[in-house]
């Protein structure tokens, strides 16, 4: 059991890392049609929120795998794990199991490192 916060962080930082290179290099093509290419389509036209999205899971893949920083980084990737959760749960179903995962991934691992959030959770 001592080993299940490793194998889920090194899973997400992987995840993270492999959507995160592929959002530069598209070596995923994910079909999208209809309401999900548009809202996709509108992160892109913004002219940088799909860039800030994609470098952000790239660094915070990369420190999950290298073990360094790990309590910030899923602070920081916290909102973006939910939104793909929520993207998935509205607009296309077909990735639900992987959102759900990156939340209770981050779930879990956050609450593995609940004592350094210790000072930023007081009154």
């Amino acid at each position: 059991m001592a080993k299940l916060p490793m194998i889920i962080r090194y899973l997400m930082g992987l995840i993270f890392l492999v959507f995160g290179l592929n959002g530069f290099l598209h070596f995923i093509d994910p079909g999208l049609k209809g309401a999900p290419l548009d809202f996709i389509m509108s992160l892109v036209n913004s002219g940088y929120l799909m860039t800030l999205i994609k470098i952000t899971e790239i660094i915070v893949g990369i420190l999950l795998l290298a073990n360094l920083y790990v309590p910030l980084a899923l602070v920081v990737i916290a909102p973006i794990s939910l939104n793909i959760f929520l993207f998935h749960a509205f607009l296309e179903q077909q990735g639900l199991p992987v959102g759900i995962a990156l939340v209770v991934f981050n779930a879990y691992l956050g609450y593995v490192n609940r004592a350094a959030y210790a000072g930023m959770l007081k009154k």
